[in-house]
């Protein structure tokens, strides 16, 4: 009898014990991988979460085995791509080790190589060589190069020749090609530079499994518990990077690679998670973050601030912040600071349609999500979409912030409905469904069409979009195998990062917005995609390569970066568990996808005075039942005053909300922009390979659709802007071409400044009459001048300018100056860094469309409070001439 019993509950144990290889195991399938409760399947890979604290991998990269023979490079002088025009590359076929033949530099292949279709062996060593002659006789002839684009590089600023190219460990990454070690020497004086580099780079170690295993004690972090053992390790594995990515001085590190606070990665990542669990680093590494009372924009092309405009994501960090712990003093604190930052802000880059100026939020790379010929003036005048989204938060936050501290808070409930009608009456895709990445151009701006993920889920998140409008953008939106990419169509011919690449924490923003749209098909796909590339990396990195979902291929990556880690965490906190903070408490909305079904747990949450721990059970996005303390929480929400602890209990309906669809689509790229040129009367372009047709632009508008590669100006206005892009056979739009001016050549005027200035006596070349003026802090704070006009009416007005202050890439020493026109405030004169004492690159700054009188006219450029940029100490710009343009 007794043998019978203990074999029964045996068998019944057995029965009861969750079969985690059949079909209900699986929480994602797909033709590339499957997530299981306690696996990530792909291929012959696979990744075990043998218990929560620990995981194993058999992961391997696949790039080493798909190193192309084909090699594309160049050759730069001071990191530019400036020996060919852009498309235009030196291709070659490796078949071992060995070297080059020489290169003459600025010289096109004189045959063509054609890929072989075959793969380089590992660890091939191989010098590139180039001749520099034709450089080195132009210094001497006339003391400058003068590249094929017309641009200039003065003999006494010429910084080296590199090496470009798009097989590891050559990198596209124009301005980083010094830090990536590929400067080219000349070793014996013969004029021919050399590089020898290793490539198909591989280290077998990278190769063996590999295991993760709880080193951190985390106990003071929430605890979660679940019925699907991979994502409870997941999350232990999130919270043990958490206290990794802490430093010694009390701040968060961005990441394995990145050690120091920067703001929108920090920003985000409290904004996703460590406001509720990390509340005093968070604020430590937020006020790190602040000079003169204001936000500090501490990354971002052409010298920061006002190029990168969302250091405002600081705003929403620091709300959330205060929603988390209650904190009236921070409260406070933060509202003067973020007053503060928006007051300069409205002074420098109000665009008129309503909305703000600047480079894409996070997407800060200039290449690998704007077409190649923007500088960094037309990433300054461009009107993005994610960039914007913060803004129209930092505003209602701001009036939330007024409200509760009993000042005006109209002007900023204004500033909001202003950028928000801007997002929807500018942006705005009926066709197809979904808000479009910029408005960009010069003069006359038109809309990419390109999605742009982080953007389209601020939208849903924020309250940009409307009901009709999420739902549209969860079904509309393109979603590639391996996860939502950064941008769609991808840009040829730019390497993976921004551009054909996946981010996690773009991802996890993304899963709140499907969430929060109700899309379980689409919330299914994003969490799988997260916890995929978690699980077989055994890390949270910070990209991946869309095409292939490998961590290697990127222009740069790092393990355990903050904002994927805290991505990751979010989705305990924010999906299943639905807390939504509140000023006054917590609105619980908890989202449980059906195969995520079952029980869980969250326990020791410090919120505000209290400790909560919560229970959940079942699935859907509907709560059947909350209790608190047993006795049922009215409408879901808990009261930001309670203290002590208590137990929530939080039951779902069990009703699927699959009933949205998703648009999966494989990875697509657009075909290249036109390059295009004023001949005659016509403008003219070489065929783009793939064209199906070109779209013809006029002054920001579409005129119409041809298949030729030229079109006829028959009407000529006494001022036009052209410019074209190329269209495939599936529709698929390039960006559009570098615009052309097409006017009479007595519309345009120079005012060379030396006239009202002292000209200065630095050494620098290559500008236009007797001299140039240099405006810094101390000199020339005003430099005023007249201009005479023989009709009035509206002009382009703009500065030729140099700033040697610092790289294209980054920094923080933009110029800025304020422009008054006949005595009244125009705006702000934005000069970017053009190369680090390259003080003889000279470019245009940003143009602004003045009204001028007949006869005299009163033009002042002044420094006022608001130029300050983040750098403070250095501000400075050398200017030549202005530029008067008839419109």
């Amino acid at each position: 009898m007794k043998i019978f019993r203990l074999a029964f509950i045996l068998m019944a144990a057995f029965a009861c014990t969750p079969d985690n290889t059949g079909p209900s195991s699986i929480l994602y399938e797909s033709d590339h991988f499957s997530v299981y409760k306690d696996k990530v399947v792909q291929g012959n890979m696979e990744a075990i979460a043998v218990n929560p604290r620990h995981i194993t991998s058999n992961y391997k990269s696949p790039a080493s085995q798909t190193y192309s023979r084909f090699i594309s490079f160049k050759f730069s002088l001071n990191e530019k791509d400036n020996e060919l025009p852009v498309g235009v590359n030196h291709n070659l076929v490796i078949n071992g080790p060995g070297e080059s033949p020489v290169y003459v530099f600025g010289e096109k292949d004189a045959g063509t190589a054609s890929n072989p279709g075959t793969y380089l062996e590992p660890n091939t060593s191989y010098t590139f060589r180039v001749d520099l002659s034709p450089v080195l006789a132009q210094f001497e002839q006339q003391g400058y190069y003068q590249a094929y684009d017309g641009s200039r590089i003065a003999q006494n600023e010429f910084k080296g020749v590199f090496l470009a190219g798009g097989s590891e460990p050559m990198t596209w990454d124009f301005v980083n090609l010094s830090n990536q070690g590929l400067e080219m020497k000349d070793s014996d004086g013969d004029k021919i530079y050399e590089i020898t580099l290793t490539l198909n780079p591989y280290d077998e170690a990278s190769a063996a499994a590999k295991e993760w295993q709880l080193k951190n004690n985390i106990n003071k972090y929430p605890q979660f518990s679940s019925d699907q053992v991979l994502v409870d390790a997941l999350y232990n594995m999130s919270l043990d990077e958490t206290r990794q990515n802490v430093e010694a001085d009390g701040t968060f590190r961005t990441g394995a690679k990145w050690e120091g606070v920067w703001t929108r990665d920090v920003s985000y990542s409290i904004l996703m998670a460590y406001a509720l669990i990390e509340p005093r680093i968070a604020k430590t590494s937020l006020l790190r973050k602040v000079k003169r009372d204001r936000i500090i924009q501490d990354t971002g092309s052409g010298g920061a601030w006002p190029v990168s405009t969302d250091r405002t994501t600081w705003a929403l960090a620091a709300w959330e912040l205060y929603k988390t712990t209650g904190d009236r003093q921070w409260l406070e604190q933060a509202y003067n600071i973020i007053k503060n930052s928006v007051a300069d802000d409205q002074k420098t880059i109000v665009s008129k349609t309503g909305m703000m100026k600047g480079e894409s939020s996070f997407l800060d790379w200039r290449e690998q999500t704007y077409p190649k010929w923007m500088d960094n003036v037309d990433i300054h005048e461009s009107e993005n979409l994610g960039t914007n989204a913060v803004h129209f938060q930092t505003y209602t936050i701001l009036s939330e912030m007024a409200q509760i501290l009993g000042q005006p808070s109209e002007e900023y409930d204004q500033i909001a409905e202003k950028i928000k009608n801007g997002l929807n009456g500018y942006l705005w895709m009926n066709n197809p469904g979904y808000y479009g990445q910029y408005l960009y151009g010069r003069n006359d701006l038109t809309l990419s069409p390109r999605f742009e993920a982080l953007g389209e889920a601020f939208t849903i998140l924020f309250d940009i979009a409307n009901e009709r409008q999420s739902k549209a953008i969860m079904e509309n939106s393109p979603l590639t195998p391996f996860g939502v990419t950064c941008i769609f169509p991808q840009i040829p011919n730019i390497p993976p990062y921004h551009n054909n690449g996946i981010w996690p924490f773009v991802q996890a923003f993304w899963n709140l917005a499907a969430a929060k749209a109700g899309n379980e098909q689409a919330l299914e796909h994003g969490l799988g995609g997260l916890y995929r590339a978690a699980a077989l990396f055994l890390t949270n990195y910070e990209n991946f390569v869309a095409e292939t979902g490998d961590f290697l291929g990127t222009e740069i990556n790092s393990e355990r970066q903050l904002w994927s880690v805290a991505g990751n965490l979010a989705m305990v906190y924010k999906v299943f568990f639905g807390m939504d903070f509140q000023a006054d408490g917590i609105q619980f909305r908890p989202v449980v996808p059906k195969n995520y079904s079952g029980n869980k747990s969250l326990s020791n949450i410090k919120y505000r005075q209290a400790i909560l721990n919560i229970s959940l059970s079942g699935y859907g996005n509907e709560i059947q039942s909350i209790l608190l303390d047993d006795q049922e929480l009215e409408n879901a929400f808990l009261p930001g005053d309670l203290t002590g602890t208590h137990q929530i209990e939080i039951k779902l309906s069990n009703k699927s909300f699959d009933r949205e669809d998703i648009n999966l689509v494989t990875n697509k790229f657009s075909i290249p922009n036109p390059q295009i040129r004023l001949v005659g009367n016509r403008v003219e372009w070489n065929p783009v390979d793939g064209a199906a047709e070109y779209v013809v632009y006029r002054n920001g508008q579409k005129q119409k659709t041809i298949r030729q590669n030229f079109v006829e100006i028959r009407k000529r206005n006494s001022f036009d802007q052209y410019k074209i892009s190329a269209v495939d056979k599936n529709g698929v739009e390039s960006f559009t071409s570098q615009p052309i001016i097409i006017t009479d050549e007595d519309a345009i005027e120079k005012i060379e400044l030396e006239r009202f200035a002292s000209p200065s006596a630095l050494p620098f070349v290559n500008y236009s009459g007797r001299g140039f003026v240099a405006l810094t802090k101390t000199s020339n704070r005003a430099l005023n001048f007249e201009i005479r006009v023989k009709t009035s009416g509206e002009y382009l007005l703009d500065f030729r300018y140099s700033n040697g202050s610092g790289p294209w890439n980054t920094n923080n020493k933009c110029a800025i100056r304020s422009l008054y026109v006949n005595e009244e405030y125009t705006g702000s004169v934005v000069m970017p860094q053009r190369g680090q004492n390259e003080w003889s690159d000279w470019s245009f700054s940003n143009p602004h469309l003045v009204k001028l009188n007949k006869g005299k006219n009163k033009i002042s450029l002044q420094f006022e409070p608001w130029n300050e940029n983040m750098n403070v100490g250095v501000n400075r710009a050398m200017v030549d001439y202005v530029r008067l343009i008839k419109k």
